[in-house]
């Protein structure tokens, strides 16, 4: 973002941003889509979390909000800079001030700080008075694709993002960091809307893998609501009793139908 605002000014940097945002969704939302949708449709059949397919005009709607999330993420950027400018963050270039050993482990933090935080700000989204003003968009996908992964009303996507700019005030991180993050977090919003379990059976009874979340986890909230509110591990839901109660069920239901050659 720094090199963009020096170099093209604010507005054109702030909308090379939000385009470079989109496209990255677009080439991981489309390959899924692609895949799983057209070419290897009939041989993931039997995975298919939800037996209807959902309509063209609704995935239209999702690329739509889409590209509005694209905007208020890369304006999330443009504020992050200033700040930066400012001192306010502690954001760092160079790898001299914490050493290598900090990067791998600066990613971790902010994976589970972003999983704590999106649990409760998720959940706290799903509150009668709050859920028409900022989540009720997302809901509208009740059978997600993965072009559903940043189909947000541009109020929750402030939401969303806002993780960043809070923990860029506590915490040093290599704008490094943040990049893998935030490639790390739209590749699990795809895999939790692509609307097909591939991970394999038994993943949920595993005693170490049964606490990362999976595709039917994120499908049944879409589904169902008022349950199963985590992104990346399924610490949370588990911990505050809100995983469904069919949750398991559900997922060896689906892994246990005959899979279709093709």
């Amino acid at each position: 973002m720094h090199f963009l605002i020096e170099e093209f000014g604010l507005l054109t940097g702030w909308l090379i941003a939000a385009g470079a945002i989109f496209l990255r969704y677009a080439l991981f939302a489309g390959l899924a889509f692609t895949f799983f949708y057209i070419i290897k449709k009939k041989a993931f059949s039997s995975v298919r979390i939800q037996e209807k397919y959902p309509r063209i005009s609704h995935i239209l709607v999702e690329v739509r909000h889409s590209a509005y999330t694209a905007l208020i993420f890369s304006l999330m950027g443009v504020g992050l800079y200033f700040l930066r400018e400012a001192g306010y963050t502690r954001i760092y270039t160079g790898i001299s001030p914490y050493g290598w050993s900090y990067l791998p482990f600066s990613f971790l933090l902010l994976v589970f700080l972003h999983d704590t935080y999106f649990y409760w700000i998720h959940r706290l989204m799903h509150h009668p008075k709050l859920f028409r003003i900022f989540h009720r968009v997302h809901h509208l996908s009740h059978n997600p694709t993965p072009w559903a992964s940043l189909s947000f009303h541009p109020l929750e996507a402030f939401v969303e993002i806002a993780i960043v700019p809070i923990i860029a005030f506590l915490i040093p991180f290599h704008p490094l960091v943040l990049l893998l993050f935030a490639t790390w977090s739209l590749m699990w919003n795809v895999i939790g809307h692509l609307g097909y379990e591939l991970f394999p059976r038994g993943f949920v009874r595993h005693p170490v893998f049964r606490w990362f979340n999976t595709s039917t986890h994120h499908n049944m909230h879409h589904l169902r609501s008022g349950c199963n509110y985590g992104l990346y591990f399924n610490l949370w839901d588990t911990w505050m009793g809100t995983n469904h109660p069919e949750y398991r069920k559900t997922f060896d239901r689906i892994k246990e139908r005959k899979i279709v050659d093709g």
